[in-house]
């Protein structure tokens, strides 16, 4: 047996309906600290900095990150030419 619900409700509504916490002010608040860091250019607050925790541990150094992007844009030879003829 399946059963299946289409909710239809905000994001707010939900959590009051789960009963969480609104902490909609508390992420305003860390979002600006994280902002204003990042224009001054805080140590810490670089983009790579920040995605580190999202990326799996192989793309975790600057270098590996740009290796993996000019691989993905060489396609998939690597940017080697094919030779003709054997």
């Amino acid at each position: 047996m399946k059963i299946h619900f289409d909710i239809d409700a905000t994001p707010q509504e939900l959590r009051s309906f789960l009963g969480l916490p609104n902490i909609e002010s508390l992420q305003n608040e860390m979002l600006e600290i994280i902002r204003k860091n990042m224009t001054t250019g805080m140590d810490g607050f670089d983009a790579v900095t920040l995605l580190k925790p999202f990326l799996p541990e192989h793309l975790q150094s600057l270098t590996a990150l740009q290796k993996t992007f000019w691989q993905a844009m060489l396609g998939p030879s690597g940017g080697e030419k094919k030779r003709e003829g054997g």
